[in-house]
């Protein structure tokens, strides 16, 4: 029976072909241990790979002294590595969990291009996915988060998601396998344990089908989760069109604008705190902006724009030639460039940010003007103003760098000698 549900479970959602080698997540424990001799009882071929984390001591050893064993019984194949994942974690300032995690999906994906595996196999199970499922819903999540744990990542499987814990004991019981056991899964000291040792057992005295009843649901929500995710990719086309900057006034006027928000920005690392306080912003002061840990978001008047955290700005370089001209010249129309007339100018012309205080009397006009409300006049958003350069003659703006030439540099019909400069950022 176990067999045969492996097996159609592996044929309803194609996870893996006839003929295709498989890589084996082999832990030791008794679902990877499940995992591999099923898979090899269907004909699969299969080679296994064992992580080495050094996280519990004498038991780490014997895991993989363990693995090393069945694979050699069963004439399998088998790739080991050690890790020191406590550094991993302190250097890349991440759990120990999460090192473990980030370290062997990284080797799986590079052992399985160099062994010629189709794809990797590992061994999560029905309960594993319904323990997902509450994790998901005890900490908050979107629809995505209530599908359990998927069969299918990329390039990774999970063929054992049709089968509970107690299925694959007896599996092992039948055949007379033994495994070994992760002594801190018996703790009640991580979270997904507290749910697996007393909040399931807890539902089961209410409902002693609990797991499959999420299970249920899980699939439900899958099927939903589709319809959804077409909903949203047809939303995000008509409040992003340029697939970059968010339409404030369009976005809300959609269904379940707040949520639509969030869908749009929890792929840059915003939360749902954060993305409530920006949505309770949208129609406050233009020019708040709100961070995550790689990009920054701006509200600018009715757009929600957006630029990548500690983004290097590219460095301006200042171009300058002389030009001597005829009565015909006549000024090319680029914003560019710039022409003015070279016996206007009395220094070394610079290039700098504007400042505060900086005003110029913009082409075509008599009298001065800020540089502030020339750019807010122009729509300019805040991080559009921060990039704006200014070439000056000591004092005096010559040129709003790519916008406009201030008058009294204007090239006059009488003028015979032009400087064309240009800023090229590199």
């Amino acid at each position: 029976m176990f067999i045969r549900k492996v097996s159609q479970f592996i044929e309803e959602k194609h996870l893996l072909g006839s003929g295709n080698k498989v890589l084996v997540a082999l832990s030791g424990g008794a679902d990877s241990v499940a995992l591999l001799r099923v898979l090899l009882r269907l004909g699969y071929v299969c080679e296994a790979a064992h992580c080495n984390f050094h996280l519990r001591g004498e038991e780490s050893v014997r895991d993989e002294r363990f693995v090393r064993a069945l694979a050699e019984s069963l004439g399998v194949p088998l790739h080991v590595i050690h890790f020191d994942t406590n550094a991993y974690a302190a250097s890349h300032n991440v759990s120990v969990e999460m090192a473990a995690r980030e370290l062997r999906y990284d080797w799986f994906a590079k052992l399985r291009q160099e062994c010629g595996a189709k794809v990797v196999a590992v061994a999560h199970h029905r309960d594993d996915s319904v323990e997902t499922f509450l994790l998901n819903l005890v900490r908050g999540t979107g629809i995505n988060g209530l599908q359990g744990i998927r069969p299918v990542n990329g390039e990774v499987v999970r063929p054992l998601l049709c089968v509970s814990r107690a299925e694959i004991l007896d599996y092992l019981s039948s055949l007379g396998q033994d495994y070994v056991t992760d002594s801190t899964n018996l703790q009640d000291e991580f979270v997904r344990n507290k749910l697996r040792l007393n909040v399931i057992p807890m539902l089961e005295t209410i409902n002693p089908s609990v797991s499959d009843t999420i299970v249920e649901t899980a699939r439900r929500l899958a099927d939903v989760a589709q319809v959804y995710q077409e909903a949203i990719q047809a939303a995000r086309k008509r409040v992003m069109p340029d697939g970059e900057t968010i339409n404030i006034p369009t976005l809300c006027r959609e269904p379940g604008a707040q949520n639509l928000l969030f869908e749009l920005l929890y792929p840059l690392g915003f939360n749902a705190a954060q993305v409530s306080d920006v949505f309770r912003a949208l129609h406050g002061e233009s020019g708040r902006m709100f961070h995550s840990r790689e990009w920054t978001l701006l509200i600018d008047r009715d757009r929600l724009i957006r630029r990548p955290s500690g983004e290097v700005e590219p460095q301006p370089e200042l171009c300058v030639e002389r030009m001597e001209v005829d009565t015909d010249f006549l000024v090319p129309h680029t914003n560019e460039e710039a022409y003015i007339d070279a016996s206007m100018v009395h220094g070394e012309l610079t290039l700098r940010k504007w400042q505060s205080g900086d005003k110029f009397i913009p082409f075509g006009m008599k009298g001065f003007k800020s540089v502030r409300n020339y750019l807010r006049d122009k729509k300019f958003s805040r991080f559009e103003k921060e990039r704006q350069w200014v070439v000056c003659d000591g004092d005096r703006i010559v040129w709003l760098v790519n916008e406009r030439v201030d008058n009294r540099f204007r090239v006059m019909p009488e003028t015979r000698l032009v400087i064309k400069m240009k800023v090229k950022f590199v």
